[in-house]
């Protein structure tokens, strides 16, 4: 290279430096000073295009949460429908069972006719404990009214007051849903 060529080059490279900063400062200065010119009928008609936007954009959360709110409660109903068709189900089979102990109660202890009925009995009960059924304990329980149905009183110093003294019918509940009460006589 000649020697102009070579003052000339760095020369060039210098001011090149030093102008890129100023060219961004100047173009921030020019975005920063650019204003405009609006008339009353364009700034109403953007004030109205603004409440329209914002209608909007109302209008849709809400019905974001409304559909959200929906979609809960079909959820929620549908459980519940699954749980009382259940419960239903589970109450019409309890007259079975009682049957099935007082079938039990009328063989002798050693017959092999009871020990069918023992089996059978067992392995309803078995179905039922799926289910999550349990029996409500009741004999020498204190009174529940939540959870027993007091048929029959009896005056007996022996026991309690208001303790459960005989189990006429076996009371019956599915977690803490009760299916039937249990019918007791109680002593006061």
């Amino acid at each position: 290279m000649s020697e102009k060529k070579k003052k000339n080059a760095p020369q060039e490279e210098q001011p090149q430096a030093d102008t890129a900063p100023e060219t961004e400062q100047a173009a921030e200065k020019a975005a920063e000073e650019e204003t405009f010119t609006v008339t009353r009928e364009q700034m109403e008609q953007m004030e109205q295009l603004a409440k329209m936007v914002s209608d909007a954009s109302d209008k849709y959360l809400r019905l974001a949460a409304e559909y959200d709110n929906y979609r809960k409660r079909t959820t929620k109903e549908k459980e519940n429908v699954y749980a009382d068709a259940k419960a239903d189900t589970v109450k019409e089979f309890l007259g079975v069972l009682d049957n099935l102990e007082r079938g039990l109660a009328q063989f002798a202890e050693g017959d092999p006719h009871r020990q069918g009925m023992e089996l059978i009995c067992r392995q309803f009960l078995a179905v039922l404990e799926k289910l999550g059924v349990t029996r409500i304990e009741a004999q020498g329980q204190p009174f529940d009214p939540q959870k027993h149905d007091a048929v029959m009183h009896v005056e007996d110093e022996n026991v309690g007051e208001n303790t459960v003294v005989e189990v006429l019918q076996q009371g019956y509940q599915l977690g803490d849903k009760v299916l039937r009460f249990a019918m007791v006589k109680v002593a006061n």
